[in-house]
């Protein structure tokens, strides 16, 4: 399956900002199930300072604000060719260590409610076990957007039982690391069966399977991964996938729009 995926963000300021600086991760990389036929960043209002590769192996660019800048425009844009692995990613590769995976953060740090959830995992191999657990999450922490913000840890999303992709994969993470598997959060776009525009990239985890290597699992569609997901950047949690990090200097308050079309070719 071939994509053409289109990330348009917008800044507004109601003030000039004499200086901002942007790290972003958007931008996919081909590898054994995903192709990258094409893909260009455009930046108005900016400079693309340089790209680079972070420890995860995830592609960044450096964005600077030209000075007293009032609107900056970031595109992203390409096409992708998709195979089908059932949600395998395949073996660890890459010089960061497989026991980091282990490694609780803030984010996913468990507690009584990580604790009660795996309780409730059964399941006769490592797969059965993980699938299993993206159900009982999925039942315990309702889809629904506005309930969370973006420093919500999984202990905080168990607790309210409501938050979105990026709160299921925390919570995952939280408890597949203590279950004893090493997990990691990505981040990327998914083609979505009913509408073309979105409003923000998505999230699932991965989790190592000694059998299998990585396997994705997407909570809060209660499945793998299939050829609709295009992976862009991974890391402990949301904070080392983020699709933008940043600062800007001055006290201008800002307007952001962001638009996500996701289309088969």
């Amino acid at each position: 399956m071939r994509l053409k995926i289109i990330h348009t963000t917008r800044y507004e300021f109601d003030a000039p900002v004499p200086y901002g600086l942007q790290q972003l991760r958007k931008t996919p990389k081909s590898y054994r199930a995903q192709n990258i036929i094409n893909w260009q960043t455009t930046v108005t209002g900016g400079i693309k300072e340089l790209e680079f590769e972070d420890q995860h192996r995830n592609t960044v660019d450096l964005i600077s604000f030209a000075t007293g800048t009032t609107e900056l425009v970031i595109r992203n844009e390409g096409e992708v060719e998709l195979t089908d692995t059932h949600g395998v990613v395949g073996p660890h590769e890459g010089a960061v260590p497989l026991w980091l995976f282990d490694r609780q953060t803030p984010l996913t740090r468990p507690g009584k409610g990580v604790r009660e959830l795996i309780k409730q995992v059964g399941g006769d191999t490592e797969l059965d076990r993980l699938h299993t657990l993206s159900a009982v999450i999925g039942a315990a922490v309702t889809y629904d957007k506005g309930k969370t913000e973006t420093g919500c840890t999984a202990e905080e999303a168990i607790e309210l039982g409501h938050g979105v992709c990026q709160d299921h994969a925390h919570v995952f993470i939280a408890c597949a690391r203590q279950m004893g598997f090493p997990a990691r959060y990505v981040s990327g776009y998914l083609m979505m069966d009913d509408t073309v525009e979105q409003d923000a990239m998505h999230a699932w985890v991965e989790a190592y399977v000694s059998a299998l290597g990585w396997v994705g699992f997407d909570v809060s569609n209660g499945m793998s991964p299939d050829r609709r997901y295009v992976r862009v950047a991974t890391g402990l949690d949301y904070s080392e996938a983020a699709p933008v990090r940043g600062t800007t200097l001055g006290g201008a308050g800002e307007n952001l729009t962001v638009s996500v079309q996701v289309a088969q070719q």
